[in-house]
Formats: structure tokens, sequence, C-alpha cells
């Protein structure tokens, strides 16, 4: 029952074991599903199942259906012809990258836009390259096929060496893509979860500082090598800078040119995206321009620059990954499948959750995984989204992938018919194109100090996952990263928060004691709590705090019991010990035994439960001992172990945690455990964690009920009259009053258990709160007064 007074509140319930609450309850023992349950029910089969997993393995099923022609056509053919623009020069530019001519660019911007409109869940990302991604296939297109290149002993051509580079980049995309239409098949898009926001941000950051060091040698038109390799981005420098007096400065000039134009409209259209119908199509109207300049300009044969060339018209022939090339780069190809998913993922999910739509992160996995297989096998290299062109698909008011449809026919367009008009373009505005879209990975840096002051953990998640992927590489870095972060997590969860609780403001409230003054802490009782799972790694941790909480090992007590008992035998058998009515009395003087001597080769014993069944006196080990006796003095009698945040036990911990609550009891010492969550105690009981000593008994609702329970159960014990009272079970009704209750500096307790409520006096003032019960363990409210 809850009773509103004021702003107050009063409940009246009994104080609940958490056996005696299942009892009274009728608690449910549900079944609980186990593994080939779920798996039969995963693979049964009926029309109305068929029907899910096809709305589901083919989402355009969904949505087509429902889509509002007249109201989105128009949006969804604008918002297209602008991505589609846009990706024709990304995929130009990321080509470049990928260390491919640039035309094979087009074929990743196409072919998983398709795929991805049939498969995809996501109704604003724009599918096709991503600078990481294609800074990731490049890596493994260098390390097998390197600028010299030979087969059978002879350096192969250019032209030569562009085919081998096509077939291992679209090898190394069919690859990635095989393993992400697994990992969707699986069930396993949960992969993403261990790539935390802090080592995705960290992550892109250092490909960006890859990427603008890769775009150099085209800025400058060096012939720098390729160096996929630990510290490669340090090698690849030292070749730009040992060549720098061969820039061709046509060349740098146009790249410097091209580069502040584009960073300033770019700013233009963050700062006024409120006022712009569209942002300004900035690498469009330059990339057009450039081209024109170079063309009537003739810059290829007056300052020899480096321009795109032939571009070749039409699709090519799809051809077969090379196996071979399977083997040697399972890591990239892996490494390349979760990067491209997560990157992808995130930007989808800003997307849903703005336009309110499901997102299936498994299908998500299909889709991406069949776009690469498709890709892979006309040539293309792998694809994931960028921010910046889903940017322009959604803001030029994209609806759903049918913009994505319209952007692939625009990129087919250029392939098909008017690619021949990009050829006289410069490799380095290109190369610049792909710098002016890094602004937003640089500007991550901001993140460090928000992140430091958020969580210092994250933040060297951040640093570290960035050194590592600009130092290390990619591929080598993304490893390092997510093991760091798990490391992390491992350390997190290995030093758990431990405090040691006490009540606040006289009530039901139970805090960090360090945390307040105005407390409460029960005479004799401590108040444990540990805000982590209990597991093998922090088991011992677990026990170690708790030791320095209640400020005695037991297992030492125990012993020093168990010496002191042997002792006294010793003492007695002699005469040298009397009992008398004031206890025991020291007759001689009793020569000091070390005690090696007094262990007598029996320190296992040591370590048994005290027996004191063969001495003439019960043994008080509170009270006073002969000075030849030493035995620790515990002043605590009830320990709660506060368990609401320990999420499971696993067998070692249960295993510590028993022998830790038997040598609490060995030394007379209760312990409770309140709060566990649902299903902790029959996995308990599953395990055989419970005998004679330690019984279910022992596990209470909450805090305060474990409190009263243990004040109600000494002070009955202490009192003859009570527990006369409770023998002949004369209604149950008892009068506590005692001053061994909940204390503080300044208050003292009552401790009040009638059977009738709280009632206000007839005088109009305030009566002393007290604790209401009825018999035991019945009780309502617990209050302090001055």
């Amino acid at each position: 029952m809850v009773e509103p007074v004021g702003n107050h509140y009063v409940v009246a319930r009994p104080v609940y074991s958490q056996k005696l609450f299942e009892e009274e309850h009728e608690k449910l023992h549900r079944y609980h599903k186990t593994f080939w349950d779920h798996l039969k029910l995963y693979f049964r089969c009926s029309t109305e199942r068929v029907k899910k997993v096809t709305l589901r393995l083919l989402p355009i099923l969904s949505w087509l259906p429902a889509y509002r022609f007249k109201e989105w056509i128009l949006s969804d053919i604008i918002s297209g012809i602008n991505t589609g623009l846009v990706s024709i020069l990304q995929g130009l530019a990321f080509a470049l990258l990928v260390n491919v001519p640039p035309s094979y660019g087009l074929y990743a911007a196409f072919f998983p836009v398709i795929v991805y409109f049939i498969f995809g869940t996501s109704r604003h990302i724009s599918v096709g390259p991503f600078p990481v991604l294609s800074l990731m296939v490049g890596g493994a297109v260098v390390r097998l096929i390197p600028d010299d290149f030979a087969i059978n002993g002879t350096v192969v051509n250019t032209s030569k060496l562009n085919e081998e580079r096509v077939l291992v980049a679209a090898s190394v995309t069919f690859l990635s893509g095989i393993l992400q239409l697994l990992m969707g098949i699986l069930q396993l898009g949960f992969v993403v979860i261990y790539l935390s926001q802090p080592l995705i941000s960290g992550f892109t950051t250092a490909a960006a500082i890859h990427v603008l060091v890769s775009q150099l040698k085209f800025m400058f038109q060096l012939s720098v090598p390729g160096f996929n390799k630990p510290f490669g981005i340090i090698y690849t420098l030292e070749s730009v800078f040992s060549q720098i007096t061969k820039t061709n400065i046509a060349d740098l000039v146009t790249s410097l040119i091209v580069l502040l134009v584009v960073f300033v409209v770019k700013e233009i259209n963050d700062r006024y995206k409120a006022k712009l119908p569209v942002p300004i199509p900035i690498e469009l109207l330059t990339t057009v321009l450039a081209a024109l300049i170079s063309y009537f300009a003739k810059f290829e044969e007056k300052y020899n620059v480096a321009v795109v060339g032939k571009l070749e018209k039409g699709f090519q022939t799809p051809v077969a990954p090379d196996i071979s090339v399977f083997q040697r780069c399972i890591g990239d190809g892996f490494s390349i499948a979760i990067v491209g998913f997560a990157v992808a993922f995130s930007v989808a999910k800003v997307y849903s959750i703005k336009h309110d739509y499901p997102l299936d992160g498994n299908q998500e996995l299909i889709a991406f995984g069949i776009g690469n297989i498709v890709g892979g096998s006309f040539k293309g290299f792998a694809s994931s989204t960028a921010l910046s062109r889903s940017g322009v698909q959604e803001s030029t008011g994209g609806k759903t992938q049918i913009a994505g449809i319209i952007s692939a026919i625009i990129v087919m367009i250029v392939i098909l018919a008017i690619g021949f008009l990009l050829e006289p373009l410069q490799k380095s505005v290109l190369a610049s194109l792909a710098l002016g879209n890094l602004k937003g990975m640089l500007m991550q840096f901001k993140e460090i100090g928000v992140l430091w002051r958020k969580d210092k953990h994250d933040c060297a998640i951040w640093v570290v996952t960035f050194l590592a992927a600009v130092f290390l590489g990619l591929d080598i870095g993304l490893a390092v990263a997510v093991a760091f972060q798990l490391l992390t997590v491992i350390i997190r969860s290995q030093i758990p928060s431990c405090t040691v609780l006490a009540n606040v403001g006289r009530s039901d409230i139970y805090r960090n004691r360090k945390d307040y003054t105005d407390i409460y802490e029960p005479e004799g009782v401590k108040i444990f709590r540990c805000s982590s799972p209990i597991f093998f790694a922090n088991a011992e941790f677990f026990k170690e705090k708790l030791i320095t909480a209640v400020g005695f090992n037991p297992l030492r007590v125990l012993r020093k019991r168990n010496k002191a008992l042997r002792k006294i035998r010793k003492m007695l058998k002699k005469g040298e010990l009397q009992v008398t009515p004031k206890g025991l009395v020291c007759m001689a003087n009793y020569t000091h035994e070390s005690d090696e001597e007094l262990d007598n080769n029996r320190i296992e014993e040591l370590d048994q439960p005290t027996d004191l069944t063969d001495l003439p006196v019960k043994i008080d080990w509170s009270a006073d001992f002969p000075p030849t006796i030493s035995v620790p003095r515990v002043d605590i009698h009830s320990i709660i172990l506060d368990f609401s945040a320990v999420s499971f036990l696993d067998v070692s911990a249960m295993r510590i945690l028993q022998k830790t609550l038997k040598e609490f009891f060995w030394i007379d010492v209760d312990t409770y455990i309140v709060g566990a969550h649902e299903g902790f105690l029959d996995k308990l009981e599953r395990s055989t964690f419970f005998d004679e000593e330690i019984k279910p008994s022992m596990f209470f609702l909450t805090i305060h009920d474990a409190v009263l329970h243990i004040l109600l159960k000494k002070d009955i014990a202490s009192s003859p009259k009570l527990k006369t009272t409770e023998e002949k079970g004369s209604n149950n009704h008892c009068i506590i009053s005692t001053s061994r209750g909940l204390r503080s500096r300044e208050h003292s307790v009552r401790l009040v258990v009638p059977a009738a409520a709280l009632q206000p006096q007839a005088s109009g003032k305030r009566s002393p709160p007290k604790l209401l019960a009825r018999g035991y363990p019945w009780c309502c409210l617990l209050a302090a007064h001055g």
C-alpha cells in the first residue's frame, strides 16, 4: 500500500526476503528457450514467415508499392541528378587512391547503387566510392602489384600494370563482398557495436591523413612508389620531399587554386545552407571549367601536366576474381568489409532516426555484400557511402532510393556517351577534389578536447586509433584500435567501482557514505556495493575490496581463533587457565610458544570452522581474553552485498563468492545479498551454490529490507521477553526500543513494531517518527528523530 502525504509517501509492506516475496506473490517459473528452440523457430516454415523473409530480403517490395509518385518523384529526380554529378567526380578522384585508371571509379559509382536500390533499407544514403575504403583497397593493390612489378623477370609496361592492378582491386572487392554477405546471412550485423564512435572517428581522421599524403604525388606530379607497410606514410613523405625540385609548377598551381575555391565555396554552403535552395555544385563547376581550360589551353602539350586520358567507352566484361589474391588479402578483405559496413551503417542510422523509419543492420550487410560482389565482377572497387555525397542526396530533397537510381543513370550516361569530355581533365584537379571532401574528417580533431572532458577512456581510444592507423597503416591500425578498445573495456570491468553505503535522510535511501554528511550506519552492519559484473578477471579484486571495506580478513580472523582455541585447550589441560564467572583467568605465567610450534604441522586445520564442543565454557570472541591469548576483535555482525548492478556471475566468481561467504559465516558474520536480478537465484541453485551454511534465505529484495531484518533479528535476539513473546505467538505484536539502531553523529533512532499504523497525537504535536511493523518481519516505515 502506498499512501501519499503531501510531497512525501508512506509505504506499508512486509520486509521481504527473495524467497518470501516469490512465494507470497506466486512467482511464475517461465520456460526459457534454449538455443535449439531458437534454431527451430528460425528455420520453421509457414506462409506468413515466407512473406516476412521475402520482404526482409527484398525491402524494395515494401517501400516501392507505397511510393508517393506525385509528391516525391520531382524531388527524387532533382536529388538524383545532383548526386549523380557528385558521384562521377568522386568516382574519378577516388580511383586515384586505388591506383587504377580513373574510369574504373565510374563502375564503382554505378553497380553498387543498382544493387542497393533492390536490397538496401536506407532511403537516403548514396552508395558508391568512399575515400577510406579506396585507400585500403589501394594499399592491397600496391602491396601485390608494386610499380616495379615484373612477370618472368621482365618489368611490365604501364598498360599491363594497370590491368593487373584492376584485377587485384576487383578481387579484393569481391572478397570483401563475400565476407559481408556471409556476415549478413549469419546475422552478424551486431559486429558494428565493437567499433565505437571514438574509434570510427579516430580511424577516419587517420584515413584522411593518408588520403592527403597519397594525393601529394598528383598535386606535385611526382613519381612516388607506394609503401603499404608500417610507417609507410613516413617513407612516402620522404620520397615526396626528396623529389620536391621536380615539381610540375602548372599542376601545383592548378591544385592550390582548385583546393582554395572548393574550400571557400563549401564553407559558404555550410554557413548559408538554410538560405540556399540547393548547395552550390562547386565540384561540378570546377571540373567543367578545369577541363575546358586544360583542353583549349593545351596544358598537356605545353606544360606536360598529367591528365585523365582516354576513358574506356561502355562497360567492362565481367571477370572472375583471382583466387590467389583471396589467400594473400584475407585480412584486407575483412578490414574493408567491417569498415565499409560500419561507416555506411553509421550514416544510414543518422538519416533513419531523422526521418523515422527502420533500419536492418543484417540486411545492410547483405546489400553491401552483393553490391561489392557485383561491382568487383565488373572491375569496380569497394563501395560504401560518403557523408558528403549522402548529404547532397538528402539535402536536395531525396525521399527514397529512386534518387539513387537517377544518379546511377547519370553515371551510366557518362560511361556510355560523354566520358570523352573528361579526358583533358588534370589529375591534379581530381586530387584537389578528393582533398576537398576531407574537410569533415579533418575537423574531427576537435573531438579530442570534447572527449577529454567527457570520458578520458574514449579520448585515449581516439588518440591510439589515430596514431596506430597513421603510422602502422589502416589494416594493422584497425586491428590495434579494436584490441585497445576491448582492453579498455576489460580494464574498466576488471577494476569495478566498489563503495560502502549508508542510510541517507533517515529513509529507505542508501548512498555512498563519502558523499553525504547526514548519514546513518547501522551498528555492526556494513553495506557494500559492486557496480559491475563479477567474473574470473575481477572476482579477486571484488574480494579484496570487500575485505578492505569491512576492515578485516575473515580467513585471518578464523586462523587466529583456531590458534587461540589450541592455546586455550593446552593451557586448560596444564591448569594454567581456570574457568570463572568472570571468564577465563590465567593462573600462571605462560611461556610464549611460536606460531610454528603451536601449529604442530596442522596448518590446514586452521582454515576449518571453529569447534567449541569440547570446551567447558562458551567462548565469547568479543570479550576480553588473558594477555597471553590474542584474538582480533570483530565489531561487525552483518554484511549486506548490494548486487543490483551485478548483471552476471561466472563459475569462477561463484566459487570465490561461495568461499568468501563461508569464511564470514565461520566467524559469526551474517551476509545478505540484495537487489539480485531476475534469474540470479535460479542460476545459483542450478550451480549447487547453496548448502547448510549458505542458504537462499540470505537474499532480500532491497537494502532496506535487509537492514530492517537485521535490526529486528538483533533486537529479538538480545531481548528475552521478545523471544518469549515470539515463542508463545501472542498475536506477534511487540514494541522494541533500542539504542543500537541506525545512528548518526546527531541523531538516535527508535525502532517500534506495533500492530497499528502510525497515528497523529490528539494534541496536534508531532510525535517522533517510528518504524511500524506487525510481528516479524512486517514493517512499513523507518525514520529518526533528534
